[in-house]
């Protein structure tokens, strides 16, 4: 099939699976973002006189069809349309002729696919937020339960000053919530509408209105100069990607504690079933898989993001294909975050703490005691950790 940078030179079937690589079947996420940006960009065509009425009817009618066909899973982005950006074009000149050949004017590929991009991703964040809030409620629904439970305070893993489950999961779900916050400022750098800069140079001698389209596709601001718009690209994925590192990395410490606390040495926790599995050969076991691998994939997260810093490390400007390849690692990374994320609150449902089998040394409330001779008797904290330590040596 003809593509759209096709001169009529042929094309070894090699180069166009390696350089295509997975892009075609990743752009399969990013077809209902690119269908709206197109409707968007040709809606400004025909304002500025540069495409006629009737084709813009072909135009939005043709893309709402195909969208709704590939959404119903009638049709995918295969490796002969390259990328979703070729095939949304093809199929649309198919079905209404020689007005879906016009939709291009004032674009590129480039541009049209980063606008996409930054379309899905926006919607991505909402949905990383969302979730990761979930995961916060449900440690709030734990402390709820069973928040009265006394548990010991580590450091340097010892026994070091009390706590209770309130404290314990309070303390995660509050830094889930800072990574809440951390998602939501990634749209700083998703609001900016890179639709109209082209190729990296903008649309010589076409009376195109960038903000008209931005405003169209509720961009907050429209990024120029156009030559910044190819500079920008794995900077907000980078942000997004980071933030998703620190959710991964939050997530998995909860996990490791609830592994330690599983343990029969331990025994602070029990397990669901429905969230444990077996082993094949041991009758007794019951394994806690999933916080394990909730553990394992906060290094998966870290790697996608040193995956696209590393990209773009010293790429000269302007667009150059390596950047094709951040999709890998980014949807990689948002959907192992996602499904963690889904799976952690019913995980969490399930845990209870069993009160039974938490036991405080009693050196544990040595600092408190500390404090309170400073209180009683006026003198200095020094004065009052040197008595206290010499009362628990003696004993």
């Amino acid at each position: 099939m003809s593509r759209l940078w096709d001169k009529g030179a042929p094309l070894d079937e090699r180069v166009l699976r390696y350089t295509a690589g997975e892009d075609h079947a990743l752009d399969n996420r990013l077809v209902e973002y690119d269908v709206r940006a197109s409707i968007a960009h040709a809606e400004m065509l025909t304002a500025q006189g540069l495409l006629p009425s009737a084709d813009l009817e072909a135009i939005r009618s043709g893309l709402t069809e195909i969208a709704a066909e590939h959404a119903a899973g009638k049709w995918q982005v295969l490796l002969e349309y390259e990328d979703g950006q070729t095939a949304l074009e093809t199929l649309l000149t198919q079905r209404i002729g020689e007005a879906g050949k016009r939709v291009h004017l004032g674009r590129s590929r480039n541009d049209q696919v980063l606008t996409a991009l930054r379309l899905y991703l926006r919607d991505a964040v909402d949905e990383l937020k969302h979730r990761v809030e979930g995961a916060a409620q449900a440690l709030d629904d734990l402390a709820a339960r069973e928040g009265d439970v006394q548990l010991p305070g580590y450091t340097h893993m010892q026994q070091a000053m009390p706590s209770s489950v309130t404290l314990w999961a309070g303390g995660f779900a509050a830094e889930l919530r800072d990574d809440a916050e951390g998602l939501q400022q990634v749209h700083r750098r998703l609001q900016r509408s890179p639709l109209g800069s082209a190729a990296g140079y903008g649309s010589p001698n076409l009376p195109i209105d960038r903000e008209a389209t931005a405003k169209k596709l509720g961009f907050a601001s429209v990024q120029t100069p156009v030559t910044s718009v190819q500079l920008s690209r794995g900077k907000a994925e980078a942000e997004l990607l980071f933030e998703i590192s620190l959710v991964m990395q939050d997530v998995a410490r909860l996990a490791s504690d609830l592994m330690l606390f599983y343990t029969q040495e331990f025994s602070f926790v029990a397990l669901p079933d429905a969230f444990t599995t077996g082993s094949s050969i041991m009758p007794q076991k019951r394994n806690p898989d999933v916080f394990e691998l909730i553990r394992g994939r906060s290094a998966t997260a870290q790697a996608c993001l040193l995956e696209v810093m590393g990209i773009v490390a010293k790429l000269p400007s302007g667009y150059q294909r390596d950047l094709q390849l951040i999709k890998v690692p980014l949807f990689r990374s948002i959907d192992l975050c996602l499904d963690t994320l889904a799976i952690l609150p019913s995980a969490l449902a399930g845990v209870t703490f069993r009160q039974e089998r938490i036991r405080l040394d009693p050196s544990i409330h040595a600092a408190s005691e500390a404090n309170e001779l400073v209180v009683k008797e006026g003198i200095s904290f020094r004065e009052a950790y040197r008595r206290i330590g010499d009362q628990l040596r003696k004993k």
